[in-house]
């Protein structure tokens, strides 16, 4: 492979643990921007590794988590939240002193419980969270581009040092992203809203539509329109990474599940008692919405 060019190399060596579509992506547009002057993989899955080395998205490839961050800069946690715990437990002893720890899980309470109690004195743990995604997995599915345009949310610790949190910021910022930090607790709300409950209310609708019967069912995906295509996309996405990301954000989603239901109660009462005003008053607002990420470059 290409070595970067010396004055481009932000980290060393980095070590990426997962290899799915956020960790290839990464990888990626690490050797693309010429971020890491070398890049290891690791991945418990041996089809991953195998795969990861066929399309050469590492300069060093293991399923050894624990030989792969030995003498890294940075290490990146990117595997499925439920994992974080066995991972950090298992990769703690090998970080070396001064290497920047980090993860790109949608949960932010959660994964700093369950992986600051195995971080050895020295090394920096700083949660992140990249704001981008599709609902395909694995090595083959990640691209450079995927981070650009996108926020990168950095939610540093009271203890954080703000030296090294702006060195991990400016390396997702050459990575395309758009870079801000936020307090853990209100990353994990706003994110209940914008992506957990989506996801929610998809995987929702399109069980509605498997329980149907099957003449109905068939003619549900047949003359599918754009709104029902979208949930199935969204609910095509890696249930693993779903399942421990709701029982991550628990408390969140539980919350903003409560003030949905009661809305939706609103408006089967308008709909009911056949109030066009109260409808069109609704969707009115909600229109504003979308034009604010269109504006805000998000669509």
């Amino acid at each position: 492979m290409t070595e970067p060019s010396p004055q481009e190399v932000l980290f060393e060596r980095v070590t990426i643990v997962g290899i799915g579509l956020i960790g290839s992506s990464l990888a990626r547009a690490l050797r693309q921007h010429g971020l890491a002057a070398h890049i290891t993989i690791a991945d418990n899955n041996p089809d991953h590794v195998k795969r990861a080395c066929e399309l050469e998205l590492g300069d060093t490839v293991t399923t050894d988590a624990a030989a792969a961050v030995r003498d890294a800069d940075l290490v990146v946690i990117c595997t499925p939240i439920g994992a974080f715990g066995a991972v950090a437990q298992s990769i703690g002893p090998s970080l070396k002193r001064g290497a920047i720890l980090t993860d790109v899980g949608s949960v932010k309470q959660a994964v700093i419980a369950a992986v600051a109690p195995h971080v050895p004195p020295g090394v920096h743990f700083i949660p992140g969270h990249p704001i981008a995604g599709t609902e395909h997995s694995g090595p083959d599915a990640g691209f450079a581009a995927l981070f650009a345009g996108r926020y990168y949310l950095y939610t540093p610790l009271p203890d954080t040092d703000p030296v090294q949190a702006e060195k991990l910021a400016e390396l997702w910022r050459r990575c395309g992203a758009k870079v801000e930090p936020m307090e853990p607790a209100h990353h994990d709300q706003v994110l209940a809203i914008t992506s957990h409950l989506p996801h929610l209310i998809a995987y929702t609708i399109v069980g509605t539509a498997t329980d149907l019967a099957g003449d109905l069912q068939q003619e549900v995906i047949k003359y599918s329109a754009s709104g029902f295509r979208d949930f199935t996309r969204i609910a095509a996405s890696d249930p693993t990474m779903w399942r421990d990301i709701f029982l991550g954000n628990r408390e969140a989603v539980l919350g903003i599940m409560q003030r949905f239901s009661e809305d939706l109660t609103e408006l089967q009462k308008a709909i009911r008692k056949n109030d066009g005003d109260a409808l069109f008053e609704l969707f009115t607002r909600t229109r504003a919405i979308r034009r604010g990420i269109i504006d805000a470059k998000q669509a």
